[in-house]
Formats: C-alpha cells, sequence, structure tokens
C-alpha cells in the first residue's frame, strides 16, 4: 500500500506540477497542499483522471489556527473505491476570503461546505445556498474556532409565561475556577479549610 502511495504521489508530482505545493506521506495516507484557487481544478482532475478515480468525497472539515496570517485549513477527504485510495487535500485562507465552492463537482459538498461555514466561519464562492446549517437562527460567532467562549454568548431556557423559548445574554453564578486536577486527597498541599489540626502530632494523652 505505502508503495502504492508512493507512486501516486509521484504521479501528482508529474501531472500537477507547481500547482501541488507540498505532498505528504503519514500512516499510510497522502496529503498534498494547494492554492485556494486551484480548488476546483485539482479536486476534478483527482475524480476524472484514470490513475486517480477518487470518485467519493467522505468529508469537508475546517482547521483553525488563530495565530496564522492565514488562519484556516480547508480539508478535503477522497476516496477511490476502484483503486482502494484515500488522499486529503489542504487549501489555506482567512476569515474573508472565500475559497472556490466544489458543488458543482460532487453535490454532496453542499452541506459539508455550510457546516464548515457555520462552525468556523469559512466562505465558499459559488455555494448555492450557503447559510448556517446546525446553529440556530440568529446565532452569534462560529463555535469551533479556538477564540470562541467556551460560554458562547447567550442562553436559552423555556419561559413558562411566554409559553415559548427564550434567549438571554449569558450570566455566570461564579466565576470559574483553576483545577489542577490532582486528587484532593493526595494532591492538595495545604490542609483543608477547618482541618488544620489534621497534621498536629497527638500528646501524651492522645489529643491532638
Amino acid at each position: 500500500m505505502d508503495d502504492a502511495v508512493s507512486k501516486l504521489a509521484a504521479y501528482l508530482g508529474d501531472r500537477i506540477g507547481p500547482k501541488l505545493l507540498d505532498a505528504e506521506i503519514a500512516l499510510g495516507e497522502l496529503t498534498v497542499a494547494v492554492a485556494r484557487d486551484n480548488i476546483p481544478e485539482i479536486i476534478q482532475f483527482l475524480r476524472d483522471d484514470s490513475r486517480c478515480r477518487f470518485g467519493s468525497l467522505i468529508d469537508i472539515c475546517g482547521v483553525d489556527y488563530p495565530d496564522r496570517e492565514e488562519r484556516f485549513d480547508v480539508v478535503y477527504h477522497l476516496l477511490s473505491p476502484w483503486l482502494n485510495h484515500r488522499i486529503r487535500v489542504r487549501t489555506k485562507t482567512d476569515a474573508a476570503t472565500p475559497v472556490p465552492s466544489i458543488v458543482g463537482l460532487f453535490p454532496g459538498a453542499d452541506w459539508f461546505e455550510r457546516e464548515a461555514y457555520d462552525l468556523y466561519g469559512i466562505l465558499f464562492a459559488g455555494h448555492p445556498d450557503l447559510r448556517r446549517l446546525l446553529t440556530d437562527y440568529g446565532f452569534q460567532g462560529h463555535p469551533l474556532r479556538k477564540d470562541f467562549p467556551l460560554t458562547g454568548f447567550v442562553e436559552l431556557r423555556y419561559d413558562d409565561t411566554l409559553k415559548r423559548v427564550v434567549y438571554e445574554p449569558v450570566k455566570l453564578m461564579q466565576e470559574y475556577r483553576s483545577f489542577d486536577f490532582l486528587s484532593p486527597w493526595e494532591g492538595m498541599g495545604t490542609a483543608i479549610p477547618g482541618d488544620e489540626k489534621a497534621g498536629a502530632a497527638p500528646d501524651r494523652d492522645g489529643k491532638s
């Protein structure tokens, strides 16, 4: 299998040339990097070329690297059932620059691209209906971005008076606490309040 993947990587290097920015084999699978403007051309080549035949789109997902100028990776997972190969295609973008949609090549990309838009805010140019998919109407932000607050911005509850679900700003009843994730019986270096005498030596009568 590794030999077949290596041959596939070499073949793509010959056919795609400079449009193939990088190729890496890890755990028996090939990952290639291309510029975002070349995504439709490369995906179509991988689908239609007789040496590739990646006719099944498994997934499109996002990855967030907030310290990078182009903070997002968009990763396409393709499968060739005929040749028993898998490949990942990666490209980079930022929050304002759209990636060309591949819905025209794989209709199943519709919901995958909507999911990436909903959860990361990644834009796809040419998508027929780019709107949120998993979050609710009026949701603020994109919950899989690493700078999205863990509490979100609003909370919802059912109001018995209004007989409907209402949205309210998040209210924290207490500040977040810092946990050391150690057992309180073994990991604490100080006495528990109220237990100051626990370490005192007993006197002659057996009293602390």
